[in-house]
């Protein structure tokens, strides 16, 4: 019976069931999206191309475990490239079954000449069998020659015998172009070298990248592979095949796809949060337009359960209609913001979009609670109120609170307070973010629970100014607003939803981009930047840098991460800078406070004082350090010194740190110098020289290409709540045609009625925003307190969500108005 009363509402109440139908729609179509983005990290498919024709790959064993506590590991993944010893390829080739084994040397190189440094991959000639790549022209490389691609060739201008100046290793020399080749499938550009010359720019003649394995005619690959790894056991190599080779080629999708899972995850859960209150509020004044139908049904001996029964029926059949069109369009909206997210850089352009029907699994099932529990909170109060009081409700709505939602948003309230105090008194620095975002959406949460009461409360403190502002619409729009208090929640929620998550969510992310590139820029005192075209800085140069005239310091610089292996290590590990002893108090502005910089030589470290003391060592003691390749080195501590909050970095020696890193080179050179020094004269072919100034200003644009991700993720979650304000006002005012006649019957004109609903617009508006405005608040200024900086951030971003806030509320309450006002007066009061 409820069954069809429920069938029969959806065919006679199609306004309010369309409202619903696209706040399950459209969340149903994110949280697939983000299914499918996260199937896509989970898989991190990337096919391989340039080694397309090795059947099997063995590489280094990038696994590294990280002891966050006495009784707790995590694995993480090394951030370097962990080479392997080059006589292992002997022993893979001996395996039976194997035709080759082929130990690869890669290297990042360039081609110069015209304007832009073409950048390339280099290997020597071997590795080009295994693609393979054709010679359209020419001959394999001999020494002091190279191979081009065809692309390469073409954008450089060069053919055969012709000699090109390439840069690799820091250092640059011209080169006899001896062949021309092609491959299918191989969109990077690439150079081969003779075996000599790659063993030779490589930098490391002892080890190899990779070890490429082909096949034998009729060998089995699963009795290959498990030859090659008894034949390399107690090795710390990973063997690969199918797709996992692409990893080989694009080593950046192994952290990539971690992250990806975890943004993926976290949009996901935004997503559902959101979609259950959006679809509560619009199934709550769906049936508060119907109080006074469902009130004669409680009268005439309808019991709670089939009323809820019939109204969760409603939301169900509206479910099944948004589960059928989310099925095509997720995937088209996932494959959309796969897109977005390689273009920012988040994803490499190799991995492949996967979704398949898994997605949907976790996306129907969201689907499901959204409604079931969106449903439940809407009809609470029409299913629990007595007979007669129903019909008293349906003429004056009281606003009461269920005891369960008042304890629930009681609870959030006090998470709201827990978070706030654990980033400002236990976080430092830009971790803290980690609990300021989820506190916006804990306090937008408690706050819709009890929507009622702050609606009250912040009614009262606008409603002097709007009465004195508006004259007699203000009082009658303020009046309105107190007496319907529960209604102004309904509509002020969404809005207060949507103002605390822009102004939350943008204003942090501007604020730690602030303070990242305030630590950045106070940290350098160099007034020059030596870079190259491929990555690594001959240190050669340095001593040429330094004996320049007008220059006072230069030093090596490279960067890293590495793990104490005690207790406590961030799972990303620690950040290293390998520097220069006698130029880092010049070039860098870090001061210690215990022992000397300037003994930073060889197996040495200096430790900020907050992990020197977490991990009680000081000035003499040793320790054990993880490299970024996975290289153990014992260090001494030489000096200690004081870093700002949540910014601990620590310092090593740039002969340690470097040839450990992938590039196996230093990656800058920082130099200290007087105004009008000449720098290109030593730098050569493939350098760069940057001012200071330059490399601040290309830091910030580094920070703010990477917080793109989280502008997306924030506009979406933006315009689903503003989906969700129109949903709820055009509902809310549509349930007001009575009352507008009532009005007109009495003496008020249309226009009187427009300005009242106009005054009454801008009200909840304010309501809204005074609501999210707080709730931002106690992201913004606990963060603030743990980054030690002040909010920061372009005033035009809370302007727009103040002008969008009134545009969207205002758009959607008149519009329904005028609508209400076109039937005659007589005609809608009866």
């Amino acid at each position: 019976m409820m069954g069809k009363l429920a069938a029969r509402s959806l065919r006679h109440r199609i306004g309010g069931f369309t409202a619903t139908f696209l706040a399950l729609f459209i969340g149903a179509t994110l949280v697939m999206a983000c299914g499918g983005l996260m199937e896509t990290g989970i898989r991190d498919n990337v096919p391989p191309q340039r080694l397309a024709g090795a059947g099997l790959l063995v590489t280094g064993d990038r696994t590294h475990e990280v002891k966050t506590s006495k009784k707790h590991k995590k694995t993480t993944t090394l951030p370097e490239r962990v080479e392997i010893p080059a006589e292992l390829a002997d022993k893979a080739g001996a395996v039976p079954g194997v035709r080759t084994a082929v130990g690869e040397r890669t290297f990042d190189a360039a081609v110069l000449g015209g304007g832009e440094p073409a950048k390339a991959e280099a290997h020597g000639w071997e590795s080009a069998a295994l693609t393979p790549y054709a010679l359209t022209a020419g001959s394999a490389p001999a020494q002091g020659e190279v191979v081009l691609d065809a692309g390469l060739a073409g954008r450089a201008g060069v053919g055969v015998g012709d000699r090109v100046r390439i840069a690799a290793h820091g250092g640059s020399a011209a080169y006899r172009v001896s062949g021309v080749g092609t491959a299918r499938d191989v969109p990077r550009a690439t150079v081969f070298f003779s075996t000599a010359d790659a063993v030779r720019l490589s930098g490391r003649p002892d080890t190899v990248a990779d070890i490429a394995v082909t096949l034998a005619p009729g060998a089995s690959a699963g009795t290959v592979r498990k030859g090659v790894a008894e034949a390399l056991a107690g090795q710390p190599v990973t063997l690969l095949t199918g797709d996992d080779r692409g990893s080989v080629e694009h080593p950046e999708v192994l952290q990539g796809g971690e992250d990806l899972v975890a943004l993926a995850g976290a949009v996901g859960g935004l997503v559902v949060l959101v979609a259950v209150f959006v679809v509560a509020g619009t199934v709550s004044l769906t049936a508060q337009q119907r109080s006074r139908e469902l009130a004669l049904l409680r009268a005439i001996g309808t019991t709670p359960r089939q009323l809820r029964r019939m109204l969760l029926g409603e939301t169900l059949m509206v479910m099944v209609l948004a589960a059928a069109a989310a099925w095509p369009a997720g995937p088209v909206v996932g494959r959309w913001l796969y897109d977005t997210l390689v273009d920012s850089g988040m994803i490499a352009e190799t991995v492949e979009f996967s979704q398949g029907w898994i997605p949907a699994l976790p996306a129907y099932g969201a689907l499901l609670l959204t409604a079931v529990v969106g449903g439940l909170l809407g009809s609470a109060r029409a299913v629990k109120a007595k007979p007669v009081e129903a019909l008293g409700d349906a003429a004056v709505p009281k606003d009461r609170l269920h005891p369960v939602r008042v304890v629930a948003g009681l609870l959030f309230l006090a998470g709201t307070v827990a978070l706030t105090l654990v980033t400002s008194l236990v976080l430092r620095g830009p971790v803290a973010a980690s609990t300021a975002g989820p506190t916006v959406m804990c306090c937008a949460i408690a706050l819709a629970l009890l929507g009622p009461w702050f609606a009250k409360a912040a009614t009262l403190l606008l409603h002097w100014p709007v009465r004195l502002l508006a004259g007699t619409p203000g009082k009658l729009a303020a009046v309105n607003c107190r007496v319907r208090a529960a209604k102004t929640a309904a509509i002020a929620t969404p809005v207060m939803l949507a103002s605390a998550l822009a102004t939350g969510m943008l204003y942090l992310q501007t604020t730690t981009a602030a303070a990242t590139d305030k630590v950045f820029s106070e940290d350098l005192r160099a007034d020059a930047v030596i870079t190259s075209a491929t990555g690594g800085v001959d240190p050669a140069l340095l001593d040429r840098v330094r004996a320049l005239p007008g220059v006072t310091a230069a030093g090596a610089y490279v960067t890293s991460t590495g793990y104490t292996g005690d207790n406590g290590d961030p799972k990303k590990g620690l950040p290293l800078r390998g520097v220069s002893a006698d130029a880092v108090t010049q070039t860098l502005a870090t001061e210690a406070s215990a022992g000397s910089l300037r003994e930073l030589r060889g197996a040495a470290v200096a430790l900020p004082e907050s992990v020197a003391h977490r991990i009680h060592r000081g000035v003499g003691d040793g320790m054990r350090l993880w490299l970024g390749d996975g290289s153990v080195a014992d260090v001494r501590v030489v000096a200690l010194f004081k870093s700002r909050p949540g910014y601990d970095t620590v310092l090593t020696s740039a002969e340690l740190l470097a040839p450990h890193t992938t590039a196996g080179l230093p990656t800058q050179i920082l130099v200290r110098a007087a105004s009008g020094t000449d720098l290109s004269a030593v730098a050569g072919p493939g350098m760069k020289i940057s001012g200071r100034d330059e490399v601040t200003a290309a830091h910030a644009r580094d920070n703010r290409t990477q917080a793109s991700v989280n502008y997306l993720v924030v506009g979406m979650l933006v315009a689903y709540t503003v989906l969700s304000v129109v949903n709820t006002t055009a509902v809310s005012v549509g349930n007001r045609r009575k009352e507008f006649a009532l009005q007109r019957l009495v003496g008020a004109t249309r226009g009187q009625v427009l300005r009242m609903m106009t005054v009454e617009g801008l009200l909840v508006a304010g309501v809204g925003l005074l609501l999210g405005t707080a709730a931002a608040a106690t992201t913004l200024v606990p963060f603030g307190v743990a980054a030690s900086c002040a909010v920061s951030g372009p005033v035009w971003i809370y302007a727009a969500v103040v002008c969008g806030g009134f545009g969207v509320t205002l758009i959607s309450t008149l519009l329904p108005t005028l609508s209400a006002l076109r039937s005659r007066p007589v005609e809608a009061a009866g």
